[in-house]
């Protein structure tokens, strides 16, 4: 069964792999393209949830959700932006308002 521990792996296989040959590793690959390609990844996989769900099973939403959750955490390691700082965002918002937490950050 998946829990937070499956992104701490995640993330942990990523750093790992970040640095490898781009022949035998895809993050090592998208690393090697750079910050551009990765961004460009992320759109990709955020076009094909949002289709997905719109217009598919659960299954296929489930699959295109896992895909843009993997190119999140790819364009975090690359920018060395660690879950932990992500996870206590989250945890910093927990019991604000969306709306009051939203409007907070206009202008900022």
């Amino acid at each position: 069964m998946s829990s937070p521990d499956s992104l701490s792996r995640l993330e942990a296989t990523i750093a790992a792999r970040a640095g490898a040959d781009p022949d035998s590793s895809y993050v090592a690959r998208l690393n090697a393209k750079g910050l551009a390609k990765i961004v460009q990844k992320l759109g990709e996989e955020a076009t094909e949830t949002v289709i997905a769900a719109l217009t598919e099973d659960d299954a296929a939403l489930v699959g295109e959700a896992a895909d843009l959750l993997f190119h999140l955490m790819v364009l975090l390691g690359a920018r060395s932006v660690p879950l932990t700082a992500v996870l206590a965002e989250l945890d910093r918002r927990e019991g604000v308002s969306g709306i009051a937490e939203k409007a907070s950050r206009i202008g900022n």
